[in-house]
């Protein structure tokens, strides 16, 4: 039996939880450079506003519904999201954070009334965050995301559901017939693992519900689609086939890609972003304790500036040895940079990824190659660097190659509309004022 805990509209919520003047009013979170919405409020979402609405357009269709935009506002939103998690995990033993704003929890072994508990702990993420979250439970991880999208909807959208399924529903308290009835006003596409091919080919097939989906015959499904499709079936017949995840698996690549605020000519400005995208893929790395064998470095203009010469071009760097070392990276990934520059273009994005990762834990020598002093010495050097960034903020100490604070950096992405980092900054504590 699973939980899953959903925060509503996360990133808008995560804002409204610190500016009450927000509430009610059609709210959009912006993408890097405040290119397009990535998160919206259910009154933007009523006006027509859609996932990855460009802002300018969003500008010019409702210049008068007072639409408030947003730069993204990341640190406080993955502070909002370890807070959350770590109240939700109050619902059972064992807990799976699937993503910023969702978890799953083991709740087989919890003797109460899990509908009760659920409104409990979604009652204490909204007094002690402020973020409005939907519960789902569910026999299987499929069943419980499933519940979570009928708790969600029942609330936003009254007579849709019954209204006692809203903010927390249980499909497996519910008698067969009600359920059936559920999953038979259940759109195919809502499920969880159905993407938008397959919900098209099972509804060719004469599947437009979910409680048609629930009726197939496993076999006959893996050999007309995959086995990923019958497993998804045989979860929403209550067979579980995806086990909990407590323990995230590791990466099997790490990449920091961006898009600059402005248009970068100069090679220097070029130096200065890839070394940066090094520095934060370096630092992901470590903290999943990983090495690095390969660096890919790529640049390319803008398509969408029809004007300019177009380019783009990546290369891949082996490294002499796996690496977790920012410095090698780096070093690594200028190296490419090198390689693939052009003058005369006007380069809109670049990144850095690192590829064939290892676990840090496999000796050098278990590879064939002999450790070096280097090699003996990096992993305390490079807790130290994590530890003073961790300590003061990150780009506290940075390579000579990032730039200066000083120097302007053009590369940087716009965020003219980020509001402070409340939680996380004592400079940007917020004031209550009587």
């Amino acid at each position: 039996m699973y939980a899953l805990v959903d925060g509503n509209n996360f990133y808008v919520s995560c804002e409204r939880s610190f500016r009450p003047s927000l509430l009610n009013r059609p709210v959009v979170v912006l993408s890097n450079n405040d290119g397009c919405a990535i998160a919206r409020s259910n009154e933007a979402k009523a006006l027509g506003i859609r996932m990855g609405h460009p802002w300018f357009q969003i500008r010019d269709e409702w210049p008068d519904a007072g639409v408030i935009a947003l730069s993204a506002n990341f640190t406080l939103y993955g502070d909002l999201s370890n807070r959350m998690h770590a109240i939700a995990a109050g619902l059972g033993p064992h807990q799976e954070i699937y993503s910023i704003d969702e978890s799953f929890n083991d709740v087989a072994h919890m003797h109460c009334d899990l509908v009760r508990r659920g409104h409990a702990v979604r009652e204490r993420i909204l007094q002690w965050i402020g973020i409005p979250c939907g519960v789902g439970i569910g026999a299987t991880k499929t069943l419980a995301k499933l519940a979570n999208h009928v708790a969600k909807s029942a609330d936003r959208k009254p007579g849709s559901y019954p209204k006692d399924l809203a903010r927390v529903c249980n499909l497996s308290a519910l008698p067969s017939s009600d359920l059936d009835a559920v999953l038979a006003a259940t759109d195919v596409s809502e499920v969880w693992g159905f993407g938008p091919r397959i919900s098209a080919q099972l509804r060719d097939a004469g599947i437009a519900n979910v409680l048609q989906a629930t009726r197939m015959d496993p076999a006959t499904v893996r050999r007309r689609w995959s086995v990923v499709v019958e497993r998804t079936v045989r979860e929403l017949q209550g067979q579980s086939c995806i086990p909990l995840s407590p323990v995230a698996a590791s990466k099997k690549e790490i990449a920091c890609t961006r898009s600059f605020g402005a248009p970068v000519t100069e090679f220097n400005g070029l130096v200065q972003a890839v070394t940066e995208f090094a520095t934060r893929a370096s630092e992901k790395l470590r903290a999943q304790e990983s090495r690095a064998g390969q660096v890919y470095v790529f640049i390319h203009t803008s398509p969408f500036r029809k004007q300019d010469k177009q380019y783009s071009q990546g290369t891949v760097v082996p490294l002499l040895r796996p690496s977790a070392n920012t410095a090698e990276i780096i070093a690594s990934a200028l190296r490419g940079l090198r390689a693939i520059f052009r003058p005369g273009y006007r380069f809109a994005k670049a990144g850095v990824m690192l590829l064939d990762l290892q676990d840090s834990h496999v000796e050098q020598g278990e590879l064939g190659l002999e450790p070096t002093h280097e090699d003996r010495s990096t992993p305390a050097l490079m807790a130290t660097l994590d530890a003073i960034n961790n300590r003061y903020g990150k780009g506290s100490l940075r390579f000579a190659s990032a730039g200066t604070q000083r120097q302007i950096r053009s590369w940087e992405m716009k965020q003219e509309r980020r509001t402070p980092h409340y939680t996380t900054d004592w400079a940007a504590l917020p004031v209550a004022r009587a």
